[in-house]
């Protein structure tokens, strides 16, 4: 009883916490399909399709696979081997996941939206199914299970075409890049998880883990994953909203108070001194009142009002009149205000 007791309470703090903005924030962009896009993506196939036609026709690309191989990279430059066994990890796919969705898990608490964590999580999907279908359709066999010298080593019931740790480095370093929220940090961490992508797969070339070809096939594969994901971004959405609305009917149950509906945005029509008369100018109200009210939070605790809220308070000892009797300067004609001015004899 206790331990549920303690889960129900964290999961209360949780929610109580994505409760703060009921409505994620507007400027979050997702990519779309475009044209420019399209042709990568098409370009990135038939890459691909032009990859796996050479190793199964056993040209040229199998003979560089099999000098690579005999060339043994792990012999020639044997003092970097301690620290390319620590490198490979970056393309294994459980301590990356884990690493990524940690960091993701941080910005959907921060931005008030599960979509970081579901793109990851569609994303290693498509990584599994595809690169999984490939690897047991084929069935290559790797460098240290290769059986005949010069021959392709296809269907043999292997596992290593494509390679799983680049396609896996390439999709979790380049989700990053996926969701990043301005293009000059999209640039940056493409050219980063590009690079570290890159050393994975040639790491794996030097431990003779893998066939340089299957390092090839394995960049196509994860990047078109990454290429593809505007295509599914529909169905995150969808699946966002849906778990939302289980938590809703989760806390009904349980009786627990519903989060505060969102405060739909809507123009408010402000006359600016710049603009001619009748065209009013738009602006925005805030998205919800616990946003506008997060700027106070360095003032004393207690309500605060705003200026035109406050009832102005004449100071003791003021030759000036109450508040109550001063009019405004525009409505205080000038012939009034100097014949009530007293009259004193001299």
């Amino acid at each position: 009883m206790r331990t549920e007791r303690n889960l129900t309470r964290r999961l209360d703090r949780v929610f109580a916490r994505l409760d703060r903005e009921p409505e994620r924030p507007a400027h979050i962009d997702v990519p779309r399909m475009s044209r420019h896009r399209v042709v990568l993506f098409s370009a990135t196939l038939a890459f691909y399709l032009a990859i796996v036609w050479a190793v199964v026709t056993t040209s040229w690309l199998v003979r560089l696979d099999w000098q690579v191989m005999f060339f043994r990279p792990y012999q020639q430059w044997p003092e970097i081997h301690a620290f390319l066994d620590y490198y490979v990890v970056l393309g294994q796919r459980g301590p990356t996941a884990v690493m990524v969705a940690a960091w993701l898990g941080w910005r959907s608490w921060r931005q008030h939206t599960l979509r970081p964590l579901l793109t990851l999580a569609a994303s290693l999907l498509l990584l599994n199914i595809t690169v999984g279908a490939a690897k047991i359709g084929m069935g290559r066999l790797g460098p240290h299970y290769a059986t005949v010298i010069g021959s392709n080593e296809m269907g043999l019931g292997g596992d290593i075409f494509p390679s799983g740790h680049t396609a896996n480095a390439v999709v979790t370093w380049g989700i990053l890049a996926y969701l990043a929220s301005s293009p000059r940090a999209r640039r940056w961490l493409s050219a980063l998880s590009a690079v570290t992508s890159l050393g994975v797969g040639l790491t794996t070339v030097y431990l003779g883990t893998h066939w340089l070809s299957d390092v090839l096939l394995g960049w196509a594969a994860g990047l078109l994953i990454l290429l593809a994901l505007p295509w599914f971004e529909p169905l995150i959405t969808k699946a966002e909203l849906w778990l939302f609305d289980l938590r809703d009917r989760w806390r009904a149950r349980r009786g627990l108070p519903a989060p505060e509906p969102a405060v739909p945005v809507r123009p408010v029509l402000l006359k600016t001194r710049g603009a001619p008369a009748g065209q009013p100018v738009p602006a925005r109200e805030p998205v919800s009142p616990t946003r506008a009210s997060r700027g106070l939070a360095h003032l004393a605790p207690g309500p605060h009002t705003t200026r035109s809220e406050r009832t102005p308070v004449t100071p003791a000892g003021s030759r000036r009149p109450p508040h109550a009797d001063r009019l405004p300067h525009t409505d205080r004609p000038r012939s009034t205000s100097q014949s009530a001015r007293p009259l004193t004899g001299g």
